[in-house]
């Protein structure tokens, strides 16, 4: 089968029909789709013939354990039978010893391993059970119905894993299309009810993950979750870890890096690891935790210095202990070294050192196990400075799996060569949805993209990446939706290629929530992480969003405040059940973010205010405290009204009052100011794209002058006019042209009133005209403001071929190509969803060499109208991918019609500021000048040189282009 071609989520094989179910399962494949809300995919909640009655009338199916199944699959059965009684009402029967000594009275789930030597390999070697394409196989597993399969049996369902972990998921996959969420517990999603579950004909096979380890990193957990764990379970301790493990199972990940900052999980309750291995899950430690040793324990126990070169002895029996402690538990040994308290090991790459403390420590493997060190999964993780002894040329033995990095914010630095010999071990990739360090951290909310994490994780598997894939994701909450992501994308990447992507979260959406409103709440899902990714909340400022150009502090907060009353329409369309789960994975990052976002623009105001001396100035001040004070309700409300105070603590990470990259001890209100006004009333002016104001600015004779008006986008220009005393006063505004409206023509402003400036453009002239406004106040002073209207003879706006150039500048989104061109095994893809203001376009296959730019090499290709020659600048947006094959950057080509083409490297400054700067604003802009002949049409080609390069948008500055974070909107293009 190709395994391309099948779809998303974890899909699976249907053979047969009606009465070949009970045979060998032979008969035309078909492949079944996504999870949907509630019973979907090989459940359906009527009867009809050949369909296996898991429920029936309320009344379930018993449950049979193969009594031979290895540990952790009783675990899993019983989770099952609860999950029936979740949708049912009614527990299911389960049923001890051996079936056939007493059967029950209908029908039966059999749940047992191949090769346990059990029930279920007899029923295979009877011709009873299909199990083609398990043998050998790690973690695949069948559902096939059975008739007769033992004597006073009539009918079963079989549920077989090619080993104990295979069996558990084919358990939790039926819990899961029965309609039990894998985060029903950990998110409070709701189970909806059904009397009637029947199993699909037909043989329903998983053929096992692509990605062997896949698993999450619990880290930098305190306060929210620390303060959680120990106000629910007393810490982190085995009841807490049961959770865990369940989730992580349900996901169908395999693989834990547990909690560490002050805690083990092997020493703070022994009981941990002993149920991690009875559940299926493998343990292993961080980056920085060697030999199954946690981090605290060398505080705890050791002595002297964490130095190989002062304290070798004691760090080898120190190792020793946590190997011997291991056990037969099935883990992954991280080794290597680093320095104490997830720093480097040295100032400089000691390559020597470190492969002896590598040999050593494989030595010790050997000695403790009696066995080749081969035989025992390792893992070298190659995180911050490590990075540098593997370029420099150090080796570790092929059994060990390189464990890649990203930089902690999400974007990969190293990748192997694809061209590479296989190594015994293969690659992993260590990645990032929440970090403590440089430039900030970020701790407090979701802020991935799961298109982001998609175009990264893509260009790992493209590269041969299939070890391990584990995600650190700090408090578990609130990343649930990038965690279902990553564990899933991990099970086999090619079901889920990117223009899948937003199918993949309304079917996420569904399962939570209902079919019903699936395709609203993944709007709302795609957008707030699309807004939270622009720049962490954590960066946020009041410098953040312009206040002066493109009115994009105005269109940001608008955004979020149409996102806030989205979310809370869907809300009150949802029946209460779902409350509490929507609350937490979908409306809380909303309010929350949106109100941070509101405090922040409202304290810049704030201080604009107090420079122009507004009246407006304290009332601001007033809404940034309340504003303040909301964003410490919105997480009481978190803590004690969502779900019966379940979540106490678990969003207490504070994230307002950053100073340095850490963070502060508690929230901090931002500084606002507050003026004294005079009595009498006086009148200010400001007007939009300008810091400028009237008198303050004008005095001395400065025009007030709008950004220019143009009869392709037909903009509707603001002017503000402000009160700068106590008393209200009466104004009016009258224009210079009867063709330029400016609405209210008159007024009475107590703090201050927008004016909205348009043109009637059936009344326009054609050309360029600077036409003044006149706005008279108290005591008759004026102000005069200047409205510049572009009203060109040509183009027309109905046969204009591409985007028109407008205030000095051209900004098109590079989906919104002309033509691309590719060629040969190269394809130009789309990535939806990912970008700052839109979606990306970026060349596959991204294992492809390095292309030379010009000729028919693959491009995309940009129309544009200028109506000025000369030169420019063009601004081409990339999202801030490294250069992970370490060929010396990232490149990629500009020219404008024949002119020549202009190769720009966006990585080429490697210094720490340029990647903060990069990584905080969440894109890379290269710039390269060009000359165009004339005004006119012309065409922007945009040139592919290093694959793996991201294009987000393309501006074109020809004079006018103003500061401003995300970049002026797009251009005006005819429909």
């Amino acid at each position: 089968m190709n395994r391309s071609l099948r779809p998303l989520a974890i899909a699976a094989v249907i053979i047969g029909t009606g009465a070949q179910i009970a045979c060998q399962g032979s008969g035309p494949e078909t492949a079944r789709s996504a999870p949907s809300a509630g019973p979907g995919d090989y459940i359906a909640t009527a009867a009809a013939e050949g369909r296996f009655p898991l429920a029936e009338a309320g009344r379930p199916a018993a449950i049979h354990v193969d009594p031979t199944a290895p540990p952790g699959v009783d675990r899993a059965a019983a989770s099952f039978r609860d999950d029936v009684a979740r949708v049912t009402g009614t527990a299911p029967a389960l049923l001890e010893g051996e079936l056939s000594a007493a059967p029950p009275a209908g029908p039966v789930v059999i749940i047992g391993t191949l090769g346990s030597g059990g029930l279920v390999d007899r029923l295979a070697q009877d011709g009873v059970v299909d199990t083609t394409g398990l043998a050998g196989r790690r973690e695949a597993f069948a559902l096939q119905v059975v008739d007769g399969p033992v004597a006073g049996v009539d009918r079963a369902l079989v549920i077989a894993g090619s080993d104990r972990r295979g069996t558990i998921y084919g358990v939790y996959d039926l819990s899961q299309r029965i309609g039990v969420s894998p985060w029903y517990w950990w998110a409070d999603v709701p189970v909806d009810r059904h009397q009637e579950l029947h199993v699909l004909p037909g043989r329903h096979y998983e053929p096992g993950p692509e990605v062997r380890y896949r698993g999450i990193f619990i880290n930098d957990e305190a306060p929210a979750l620390s303060g959680w764990a120990h106000a629910t379970f007393g810490g982190f301790n085995a009841e807490f870890y049961a959770h865990v493990y369940e989730l992580i199972l349900r996901l169908k990940g395999n693989f834990l890096w547990p909690a560490m900052w002050g805690r083990s999980l092997w020493d703070d309750d022994p009981r941990s690891a002993a149920l991690a291995d009875e559940y299926g899950v493998v343990l292993g430690t961080s980056h920085h935790e060697p030999m199954e040793r946690a981090h605290v324990e060398w505080e705890r126990y050791g002595e002297g210095p964490w130095s190989y070169e002062e304290n070798e002895a004691r760090l080898r029996a120190f190792w020793r202990e946590g190997i011997e402690r291991r056990g037969d538990h099935e883990t992954l040994v991280t080794i290597g070294m680093r320095g104490d308290g997830d720093m480097p090991m040295s100032e400089d790459a000691n390559i020597a050192l470190l492969e002896r403390i590598v040999a050593d420590q494989r030595a010790i493997i050997e000695d403790v196990t009696g066995e080749p060190a081969a035989e025992t999964p390792q893992v070298w993780a190659l995180y911050k400075e490590v990075q540098e002894y593997y370029d420099r040329g150090m080796t570790v033995p092929d059994d060990v799996t390189l464990l890649f990095a990203d930089d902690n914010w999400g974007n990969i630095r190293r990748l192997p060569d694809p061209g590479a010999e296989p190594r015994p071990g293969g690659y992993g990739v260590y990645y990032h949805f929440d970090y403590v360090g440089d430039p900030r951290n970020y701790k407090w909310i979701n802020t991935s993209q799961i298109s982001r994490v998609w175009e990264q994780m893509h260009l790992a598997w493209e590269h041969g990446v299939d070890r391990i894939w584990i995600v650190n994701v700090g408090d578990i909450k609130p990343m649930e939706l990038p965690i279902s992501f990553f564990l899933e994308y991990a099970w086999d990447p090619d079901r889920l290629p990117a223009d899948r992507l937003p199918e993949w979260t309304r079917s996420w959406a569904a399962e939570q929530f209902g079919a019903a409103h699936a395709d609203a709440i993944a709007d709302i899902l795609n957008a707030y992480t699309r807004y939270n990714s622009r720049r962490k909340p954590e960066l946020l400022s009041p410098d953040t969003w312009s206040l002066h150009h493109y009115r994009e502090a105005e269109r940001v907060l608008a955004a979020w405040r149409r996102l806030e009353q989205t979310a809370a329409q869907v809300r009150d369309r949802l029946p209460e059940r779902y409350h509490d789960a929507y609350y937490q994975l979908v409306q809380h990052p909303v309010e929350a973010s949106a109100n941070l976002n509101a405090l922040y623009v409202t304290v810049a105001r704030n201080r604009l205010y107090a420079r122009q001396g507004r009246a407006a100035t304290d009332p601001m001040a007033e809404r940034a405290r309340a504003l303040f004070e909301r964003d410490a309700e919105i997480t009481r409300t978190y803590h004690e009204e969502i779900a019966g105070g379940k979540w106490d603590h678990m969003m207490s990470q504070t994230h307002i009052g950053y100073t340095y990259w850490q963070q502060p001890e508690e929230n901090v209100m931002p500084d606002v100011e507050q003026i004294t006004l005079p009595e009498p009333a006086a009148m200010g002016v400001a007007v939009e794209g300008s810091s400028a104001w009237s008198p303050g600015d004008t005095a001395g004779g400065a025009d007030l002058a709008l950004p220019a008006i143009d009869r392709y986008r037909q903009q509707t220009r603001r002017v503000v006019v402000f009160n700068r005393g106590r008393t209200p006063f009466d104004f009016t505004a009258s224009a210079g042209e009867p063709w330029l409206r400016v609405q209210p023509g008159s007024g009475t402003v107590d703090l201050q009133d927008t004016l909205r400036v348009s043109v009637d453009w059936d009344r326009a002239p054609s050309g360029t005209h600077r036409v003044p406004i006149e706005i008279r106040g108290p005591d008759g002073r004026a102000a005069t403001v200047t409205a510049v209207v572009r009203n060109p003879a040509s183009p027309d706006p109905g046969t204009v071929d591409g985007f028109v150039e407008s205030d000095g500048y051209v900004a098109m989104e590079a989906e919104h190509y002309t033509r691309a061109i590719a060629g040969g095994d190269l394809e130009w893809l789309r990535v939806p969803g990912l970008g700052r203001t839109g979606s990306s376009m970026t060349l596959t296959p991204v294992t492809h060499e390095p292309l030379e730019p010009g000729g028919s090499s693959p491009r995309l290709e940009y129309r544009m109208h200028l109506f000025e020659g000369g030169d420019v600048t063009v601004y081409a947006y990339l999202s801030p991918t490294l250069d992970y094959d370490d060929t010396g950057g990232l490149r990629y080509g500009v020219s404008i019609d024949d002119g020549p083409i202009r190769v720009v490297n966006v990585v080429a400054d490697t210094s720490q500021p340029a990647w903060e700067q990069a990584v905080a604003n969440n894109i890379r802009i290269g710039r390269s000048t060009h000359t165009v002949d004339g005004p006119g049409p012309h065409v922007l080609r945009l040139w592919a040189v290093d694959p793996g390069a991201v294009f987000q948008r393309i501006v074109v500055d020809t004079g006018g282009l103003e500061p401003s974070y995300l970049g002026p909107p797009e251009s005006w293009r005819r429909p």
